[in-house]
């Protein structure tokens, strides 16, 4: 199965391309666009008042040479109107990057969960939904801390650095030269400690995805896990997986050691260089005391920038990265399904024809699953389905379904090709109900409606009803209100099946696929169920995958698969007199054993 990492895709390298495919998220801003900018103009307005905040510090010191009480007030009055006004600039450059920001992702996580369910079988059976899901929430989380503080932290930062450089140059020219001596040193360090940091928060976040799928497929196979009595084999895995995040975390954590020590050393060194030597210079009369406290806060403003802009580099490095991700998975081709219900659906009558149908699975296109398959299932007929496992009976139902385009010949419904029908009026036409019986972890109510979500509580509790499945219902204390658990897991499988059957009586389709219904079920529940089977296949085209032969004996046609081609074909009685014929074999090996 492919694996869905970071390593398998480009470097998250801050190109132009990177950057122009980044910048794509702007255009699901919609009418929320105006905010971000107006944030910038805020950000700029809080980085102009931080670098106003020095220059007014060193001139109330200079107040002390010139004993002048009076200005020393106003610089102060001064001082209090520019922490004031940073506050206020402060608190609109968050509130408009926040309010941006979520409307944003709002309309990015609609737009992924969209495409995502609309997204066809063949790219879901080449993908582990657990990992798919980590790099979905993962990536939108890097984003959204991005957006809301990263960008705008990189821009404050790069622009107290500018701006201090400039004042700094204003004050005094050496100490100036002394201050940039050591910046193109930092530089270097900071661009090959940045390369070993990303490497390692990569290979991090990678681990930490695979850890996630553990635990997902750990808690929706639990009942399996516990079976086996298998709890030590899945904490085992899981703690293999925590110790590798654990040692490369810890190298990546040495790396950003050294180079918070690297910076502390050189920059804040530096710093006591420039406080000595401007000393020097103010002993000497070249500068006031003022000015020096002046550029020494200056300067503390291009060490902390310094230090810290590197790691918001790689930060939105990071970013960019995500973005790409999540870009990748929003163009990935949809099936062509609308967004919303149609208000009216053609209404087909049932009448199915496979013409010399050839197919591949796009995963293992060496292997033909089917080669060469034809029959004809006619308006209110029963056709069943029997062979061997793995010979490609559920095959011809996700065809049917159009889950996965056909390599050669034709099928055809009611004399038209299934690829003139749009996928609503096709899917909304027929129902199946599968050996595994998934529910959603609503109510029962709920589960049969996904069959008709406009259904009324009359139509749910009459296709309840014809599915054999009031008894049980009405037995719980809470009735169509219980919740069923996740993936059904509180009902008992002969429940969860008429469950199903119930959802698929209200749909009502013309076409119906029982893909092996009955084959997992004790006497008395395949009973319960075979009855609402029977009332279910009324009236409309069934296609039925059997296991079990003898729920399928008043089939108006029996088709025998084998190695992807149909072998025998006919009714029971007709298939049973057939001298050494497979369905004989297979009828003679289950009713022996029974």
């Amino acid at each position: 199965m492919a694996r869905f990492k970071e390593n398998d895709l480009p470097k998250s390298k801050i190109t132009a391309s990177s950057l122009q495919k980044a910048t794509l998220i702007f255009k699901y801003a919609a009418n929320h666009r105006w905010k971000f900018y107006l944030g910038l103009v805020f950000l700029l307005l809080t980085s102009v008042t931080a670098l106003a905040f020095p220059k007014f510090m060193g001139l109330l010191v200079d107040c002390v040479n010139k004993k002048d009480g009076h200005q020393a007030n106003l610089i102060a009055l001064g001082l209090g109107l520019v922490l004031l006004l940073q506050s206020v600039f402060s608190f609109f450059r968050l509130s408009l990057f926040v309010n941006f920001t979520e409307n944003t992702l709002a309309n990015v996580r609609l737009a992924l969960y969209t495409n995502l369910v609309k997204l066809p079988m063949s790219f879901f059976s080449q993908k582990r939904v657990g990992e798919l899901n980590s790099r979905i929430s993962n990536d939108i989380s890097q984003i959204q801390d991005t957006l809301t503080t990263t960008i705008a932290e990189f821009l404050r930062q790069f622009i107290l650095i500018i701006g201090s450089f400039a004042m700094l140059a204003s004050i005094n020219i050496k100490l100036t030269f002394m201050m940039v001596s050591v910046v193109p040193l930092v530089g270097v360090a900071a661009v090959i400690f940045g390369r070993f940091i990303r490497k390692y928060s990569k290979k991090v976040q990678d681990e930490v995805a695979d850890s996630q799928v553990i635990v997902e497929e750990t808690m929706q196979g639990i009942s399996i896990v516990k079976a086996f009595a298998n709890e030590w084999y899945e904490i085992d895995r899981y703690k293999y997986k925590i110790k590798e995040v654990v040692k490369i975390a810890i190298k990546g954590g040495l790396f950003r050691g050294y180079f918070a020590s690297f910076i502390i050393v050189c920059l804040f060194g530096t710093i006591v260089a420039v406080v000595w030597y401007g000393v020097v210079l103010s002993i000497a009369g070249e500068i006031t005391v003022g000015e020096l406290f002046t550029f020494i806060l200056y300067s503390s403003y291009v060490g902390a920038s310094s230090g810290g802009i590197a790691e918001l580099y790689a930060q939105m490095q990071k970013a960019v990265g995500a973005t790409e991700r999540v870009f990748e998975l929003l163009e990935e081709t949809p099936e062509k399904i609308n967004g919303s219900a149609s208000a009216v659906m053609q209404k087909i009558k049932g009448n199915v024809t496979f013409k010399n149908v050839k197919f591949s699975y796009p995963s293992r296109k060496e292997v033909q699953v089917l080669k060469d398959v034809s029959f004809t299932a006619n308006f209110g007929q029963k056709i069943a389905i029997v062979g061997p496992s793995g010979v490609g009976k559920s095959t011809i139902a996700s065809l049917l379904l159009r889950f996965y385009d056909i390599e050669g010949g034709t099928i055809e419904i009611d004399g038209k090709s299934l690829y003139d029908f749009d996928l609503e009026t096709l899917r909304g036409n027929m129902s199946m109900v599968p050996q595994d019986v998934i529910l959603f972890g609503g109510t029962i109510k709920e589960n049969i409606a996904y069959g008709k979500p406009n259904a009324t509580e009359e139509e749910i509790f009459i296709a309840a009803k014809q599915a054999n499945a009031l008894n049980f219902i009405e037995g719980f204390p809470e009735q169509f209100e219980t919740i069923v658990g996740e993936r059904g897991i509180k009902l008992s499988g002969g429940q969860r099946q008429r469950i199903a059957i119930a959802r698929a009586l209200l749909k009502n389709p013309s076409i119906l696929i029982l893909d092996e219904a009955t084959s997992s079920l004790d006497s008395e529940s395949e009973k319960l169920v075979q009855e609402a089977l029977e009332i279910l296949m009324e009236g409309r085209t069934s296609i039925i995958i059997a296991h079990r032969l003898s729920t399928i004996r008043s089939a108006d046609q029996i088709l025998v698969l084998d190695n992807g081609v149909i072998i025998e074909q006919g009714t029971h009685q007709e298939l049973i007199a057939l001298e050494n014929g497979m369905y004989k074999n297979l009828s003679n090996l289950q009713f022996s054993n029974s």
